[in-house]
């Protein structure tokens, strides 16, 4: 079948950032911003005994929320497809004032909710209404009583535009007007986007073109290393002093609660991969040995392995999208269905081009209760993951739609469960599919790429941020020591098994510069490893198994993740056991990559 792979914006508001639509709809925001304010001072000053009227404002919340999230989701959209377009900025500015007023406001909400008394509280939650809501409720409410004084976090909400978001805006717009130079074959010469710079410098089979697009590719991330030096620690500088202000004991507390995890936990599961490493560093010896190379650069650890004549495998969009529909079919009806819906309504912004920003991700449209897909597909396997890696994403928000607004935030780290699911669903169809032991092993090789990211990569990007949140609360890190923490991660997590490492990576990642979630890596592996506990009760037990797993995705908004992992999967998160058995299901995909490897060299 034929897709389109370009988002349908018009659908969302006609006329993109000049659109009289979204002016609209701002206004009506504002105006619901009034009314919620209204509703707010008229609430009683006992209002433990009052179910009705905090239903009723946690609705006009939900108005606000689902209008501004419309409006913000769809410039973001525009100015990730379109990086030229410089009013996008002018709207996102508007967007931002409006948030920042309603964070405003909110604290007067979480501050009352404070006040009532336990015993009330309790009464509160009698009724059936709030009852349902009431982990989410409970936790807002906890998160209350760090809250400074009225006035100080008004103040914080206006500075925040102008602070940490600004920071964030402006890693995007530097990035967003640098390129990197590259000289094909023939001597011609083209500035490349940095999206399509990234792609090119991990995927292209030609070993001297990957080094010779890193050397580029780490000179003009140096080039702006004051920049970008500048940007981070003004970032973490301003979220260390609302952690310290807001009582937190230390850097990591707040990552942790927003991913209602423990600690305990986090720490058993980095455990159990330094533990287990040593498979995935024999992975990358192989493949270095492969390649003809003593040992991989740092721009050679994705790069693509074909043995023999055989070319590696390339999908179009349209053969990727069927593909992904065929075995997602293998799995359960409401998958199949939804993802049939997404790519045939172009929920998908696919095209590669230049002028787009790079990376991937899932986004929502509130009011639409829908999802929109950013990626850009170059016709690589790992392309084709990445799809189906966003679409489990999408799955995950779809089945959840129907629950109470406040029941629907889940966090990021299991988040990356339903994404993770689904592209272990594709990633292991593309071995099972292989004709010949030789695509068998490119595709075994593409399929571990994600583990070496998630145990190794990702490992590195922990450990820098957890270094530099450290120095950082002592003073102002140089660029300088960023490269050198930045390094002294990577080799900790790669061990000695590479030859050149990427000292500006810290500034070449988006996920540093995030402002409205610190340390956006360490969920990444948890939802991956979390992920094949549940790919392997599927294995199984596959009979009726779409149900059970929708189960335990709409629970994902309203527990913890230990509680989660003990209902649904009867094991204990906290303990290093349950890690390492998902490392060791991966471990085998090692296995057979180095046998088979070793087979076709003889």
């Amino acid at each position: 079948m034929k897709y389109n792979g370009t988002w349908d914006l018009e659908s969302i508001f006609k006329g993109g950032t000049n659109s009289e639509d979204v002016q609209t709809k701002l206004e009506s925001v504002k105006e619901d911003i009034v009314r919620y304010a209204d509703q707010l001072k008229a609430w009683n000053s006992d209002p433990g005994n009052d179910a009705s009227t905090l239903q009723k404002i946690l609705k006009q919340q939900e108005v606000i929320g689902k209008g501004l999230g419309q409006v913000g989701t769809f410039i973001n959209m525009w100015h990730d497809a379109f990086m030229d377009d410089e009013h996008a900025s002018v709207v996102k500015g508007q967007v931002m004032e409006l948030y920042s007023e309603i964070q405003q406001i909110s604290t007067i909400f979480t501050k009352k909710l404070v006040a009532i008394s336990d015993d009330q509280w309790s009464k509160l939650l009698k009724d059936d209404v709030l009852k349902e809501i009431s982990f989410s409720l409970d936790e807002i409410r906890e998160q209350g009583k760090r809250l400074l004084s009225e006035d100080e976090e008004k103040l914080i909400a206006k500075l925040n535009k102008d602070g940490i978001a600004a920071w964030s805006d402006l890693y995007n717009t530097v990035g967003s007007i640098m390129t990197v130079p590259f000289t094909d074959k023939d001597g011609k010469t083209t500035d490349l986007s940095i999206g399509q710079a990234m792609n090119k410098m991990y995927a292209d089979p030609d070993s001297d073109v990957r080094a010779e697009l890193f050397e580029d590719w780490e000179k003009v991330w140096s080039k702006n290393g004051l920049v970008f030096a500048d940007i981070l620690n003004h970032l973490a500088g301003y979220r260390l002093t609302l952690q310290d202000a807001h009582g937190r004991e230390g850097h990591l507390e707040e990552p942790l609660e927003y991913n209602r995890m423990t600690e305990e936990t986090l720490r058993a599961m980095w455990s159990a991969v330094d533990a287990q490493k040593q498979t995935f560093l024999d992975y990358l010896a192989q493949k270095a040995n492969l390649l003809g190379m003593d040992k991989l650069g740092w721009q050679d650890v994705d790069a693509p392995v074909a043995m023999g004549e055989t070319k590696p495998t390339r999908f179009t969009y349209d053969e990727a999208c069927d593909f992904i529909i065929e075995h997602f079919t293998s799995f359960g009806p409401k998958l199949t269905d939804f993802t049939k819906h997404a790519l045939e309504n172009r929920w998908v912004e696919a095209e590669d081009r230049s002028n787009k920003r790079p990376g991937g991700y899932c986004t929502s449209l509130p009011e639409f209760e829908e999802s929109r897909i950013f990626m850009t597909f170059t016709g690589s396997p790992s392309d084709t993951s990445t799809l189906a890696h966003e679409l489990g994403h999408a799955f995950h928000s779809h089945v959840m739609k129907d629950l109470p607004e406040l029941n629907q935030g889940y966090a990021m780290n299991v988040a990356e469960t339903a994404s993770t699911f689904a592209e272990t669903i594709i990633a292991d169809a593309t071995v099972k599919n292989a004709t010949t032991d030789e695509e068998k092993v490119s595709l075994l090789a593409n399929k571990l790429e994600g583990a070496t990211a998630m145990f190794l990569n990702i490992r590195a990007r922990f450990l820098f941020e957890d270094s530099f949140y450290k120095e950082r609360a002592k003073g102002i890190v140089s660029e300088k020591r960023l490269n050198e923490l930045m390094v002294e991660a990577q080799k900790e997590a790669f061990g000695d098994t590479l030859s050149s490492y990427h000292p500006h990576f810290w500034a070449a990642k988006l996920h540093f510069f995030i402002d409205s979630v610190p340390f956006y890596n360490f969920p990444y592996t948890f939802g991956y490893l979390f992920s094949l506990g549940i790919y392997a009760e599927y294995l199984k037990h596959p009979e009726g198994f779409e149900e059970k797993y929708i189960a335990l995705l709409r629970d994902t908004g309203s527990m913890k993740v230990e509680d989660l992992a003990k209902k649904h999967l009867g094991v204990d998160v906290t303990k290093e056991d349950f890690w390492a058995a998902g490392i060791e299901l991966v471990g085998k995909d090692v296995d057979e990559f180095v046998e088979l490897t070793n087979k076709l060299q003889k």
